[in-house]
């Protein structure tokens, strides 16, 4: 999507936004990435923000509202720019969202990188084109002056044509003025005319480009045919070729051009850093000191060395994946326990009526239950992730991981979703929102479930505790840990493949990304940014669940069965119905047995067989779908040990040794207790994923996608392998 094509639909076919059609103003933050857009923002806007997507796109909109004038407006913080020849979906968001005469802003707070002027002037160069009304908000301008540089605003504005206004986000400096100037624009705005100093020959011929359309009756600017001379695929050269004389008037001065060998791309690229650099050399006052080799440059020395850096990011990913999966335990726990206090005392209140204690206590609590029980690590992930952001470092670990991700078509950024995704996949898919392009954001949210999430743990506990340590020994069961904990890994790296050769088939975009400088990170917007992810959470992915739990409840609940006809069964059996007997579980047993989830477990054991699970095991997976959390619990109640179990729980292990087919044989053999920790290794059974899923991509045919592939293949290797250990007599 060529950004001239943008600028000039704009140009030629605007369309006057009235006050009618706004309640309030819209003002666009636009500027390079790592300008501090994010930091201008959130002062701005303090917690008076939401998140949501862009219509129809998957792309993150934050916007808010900020005042002005003591009347309020709002605010967008549009995705960061290098170059409004965009190459990504971000960019092409971010273009659209500032030229599309239907979300086209009243103001364009233009963010620009004091210490970095040069490459900040490329960008503001093509938005002086563009008929948007600008003011700067020149940040960074502190790091400028710890570097004993200066920065002549007088002269900056000159060149620029608006209003420059300083600002220290983080210190609250220059907000005022920012917001006085904002309004000055927005009652007063002004085109901005540069010159750029683009060579004679294309002006000329710019020149006579107007004059000729002019004979005809047609209004053209001189950037107008600028831009048309410069790019054929122009969307203004596709209405001059519709009209051939027209068209021939525009090809005879590109000829010209094109003649005396000047390439338009390189010509237009080339003219607009010069511009940059001779408005920097004009309004940058040189530091008095010779500069000297910076503090960022010598850390960069160690960590992005080829060894070294690689050593120290792996030891930071540890420690952030350790972080997450230990630190977040206490907090689980205690919500945990806060939901059992609260589902103890409501389901004593309501034991009057069975029913309805179920609903409330089994559905409503528990959901709610387990959709706050996530918050924890998530709030630690974005945490970490807003920290190593904030001080720079985020951009090292990608440059660093991309060369070992990018044979297989990931970008370097995925390693961070990935590893978050060992704690949880929930995080981890939303943590895909450090890709720099849709098809690499698509391809880490489709693999982030493999990896194996915390909640997986208790299955691979208590069936190695139950199966493989007793027969096989310590070794062998650390082993096997070890094993559970990766196959997801290594199973990713295939499907990646499939995924960037079938469905996401494309170029691979460069791995470009500007190192910024170290910097204390903005507690300010750390604690915004973990708040915001929070409430996202809650708000989206968190009601979808609630409402998933409430529904499985009802399954696992309804019909009731016959109390009755289970006593009969009990005592046919030869024994006593008793407190503490065992009656309560066997009931309880029966009724999941019985349930229209039961039901269906019984329906499709037969599906099941060749893996080796029977009618328990697959309820268990299926009564698993809202959490895999309550997996064990599941399979404390289909086992007879009753739900108020975990994996470590002596009872249940002999529980599930001592089961058997109908015919007598064991059902739990080693290599079935294998077959059902790689299916619960590679299935998308969780709710919360699919939830989440759907919320980053925006549509549930990619939650079901996933659902699908995942399934199937944890069932195809499920069964390979109960169907190898039965050849060696398992």
């Amino acid at each position: 999507m060529k950004w001239s094509a943008f600028a000039l639909s704009s140009l030629i076919d605007s369309v006057v936004v009235t006050e009618s059609d706004r309640t309030q103003p819209l003002i666009a933050l636009v500027g390079n990435p790592n300008a501090g857009k994010t930091s201008l923002f959130n002062a701005l806007t303090g917690a008076r923000q939401k998140v949501g997507n862009y219509p129809g796109v998957t792309v993150e909109k934050v916007s808010g509202q900020v005042e002005i004038e003591g009347k309020p407006a709002e605010i967008v913080d549009v995705p960061g720019l290098y170059s409004l020849a965009a190459i990504s979906t971000d960019e092409e968001v971010a273009v659209e969202a500032l030229l599309d005469e239907s979300t086209s802003p009243d103001l364009v707070v233009y963010v620009m990188d004091a210490s970095n002027l040069e490459r900040n002037l490329f960008l503001f160069s093509q938005l002086a084109e563009t008929n948007l009304n600008v003011v700067v908000g020149l940040t960074l301008t502190d790091v400028v002056h710890r570097e004993k540089g200066e920065i002549d605003l007088a002269v900056l504005s000159n060149h620029l044509g608006c209003e420059v206004i300083p600002v220290v986000s983080h210190k609250n400096e220059g907000l005022k003025e920012l917001r006085e100037a904002m309004g000055r624009a927005i009652a007063e705005p002004r085109e901005l005319e540069l010159d750029l100093g683009f060579p004679k020959i294309v002006t000329d011929a710019a020149a006579r480009v107007v004059e000729q359309m002019n004979r005809k009756g047609i209004d053209l600017k001189p950037t107008e045919a600028r831009c048309v001379l410069m790019d054929e695929n122009c969307s203004t050269g596709d209405r001059f070729r519709e009209i051939p004389e027209l068209w021939a008037v525009v090809e005879e001065e590109r000829k010209l051009i094109f003649g005396a060998n000047v390439q338009a791309r390189t010509v237009d690229a080339q003219s607009r850093y010069a511009w940059a650099s001779r408005v920097k050399s004009e309004s940058y006052v040189l530091p008095s000191v010779p500069r000297g080799r910076t503090k960022t440059e010598m850390v960069d020395a160690l960590l992005t060395h080829r060894v070294f850096g690689l050593v120290i990011f792996l030891g930071i990913m540890y420690a952030v994946f350790q972080s997450i999966y230990t630190f977040a335990a206490p907090f689980m726990d205690l919500i945990d326990a806060g939901k059992s206090a609260v589902a103890g005392v409501v389901g004593g209140l309501l034991e009057g009526t069975p029913v309805l204690q179920s609903l409330v206590v089994d559905g409503i609590i528990e959901g709610i239950g387990s959709v706050v029980i996530f918050l924890p690590q998530i709030m630690i992930l974005f945490l970490f992730i807003s920290v190593l952001e904030g001080t720079g470092y985020m951009a090292r670990a990608a440059f660093l991981m991309d060369r070992l991700l990018g044979w297989c078509g990931l970008n370097g950024r995925a390693f961070i979703p990935l590893l978050s995704s060992f704690a949880c996949a929930i995080p981890g898919i939303m943590a895909a929102r450090v890709m720099p392009d849709q098809r690499s954001r698509m391809m880490t949210i489709l693999v982030a479930p493999l990896m194996s999430c915390s909640a997986r743990l208790p299955v691979y506990v208590l069936l190695i505790g139950a199966v493989i340590e007793p027969r096989f020994g310590a070794v062998w069961a650390g082993l096997s840990l070890f094993f559970m904990h990766f196959i997801g890994l290594a199973v990713a790296i295939p499907i990646v493949l499939i995924l960037n050769k079938g469905w996401f088939k494309g170029k691979r975009l460069p791995f470009m990304m500007e190192l910024p400088k170290y910097q204390w990170p903005r507690w300010k917007d750390v604690v915004l940014t973990v708040f915001s992810r929070a409430k996202v959470f809650l708000v989206t992915a968190g009601t979808i669940i609630f409402a998933m739990t409430v529904l499985i409840w009802a399954l696992l609940y309804f019909p009731r069965g016959d109390t009755a006809a289970y006593e009969k069964e009990w005592v046919g059996q030869g024994k006593v119905v008793a407190e503490d007997s065992g009656f309560d579980q066997y009931a309880e047993l029966r009724q999941r047995e019985d349930s229209i989830l039961g039901r269906f477990g019984r329906a499709i054991e037969p599906v099941f067989v060749p893996a080796g699970f029977d009618w328990r095991l697959t309820t268990a997976i299926l009564a698993a779908f809202p959490a895999r959390e309550v997996v064990v619990p599941a399979m404390g109640i289909l086992f007879g040990t009753g739900g108020d179990v975990d994996e470590e729980s002596a009872s249940l292990k002999d529980s599930i040794n001592s089961a058997t087919w109908p015919d007598g044989r064991p059902l739990m053999t080693p290599w079935t207790a294998v077959s059902l920790m790689v299916f619960f290794a590679l299935c998308c059974q969780c709710m919360a994923t699919l939830a989440a899923i759907k919320r980053e991509t925006n549509s549930w045919k990619w939650a079901w996608f996933a659902f699908g592939y995942m399934t199937a293949l944890a069932y195809i290797l499920s069964v390979a392998i109960q169907q190898v250990g039965r050849m060696f007599g398992g």
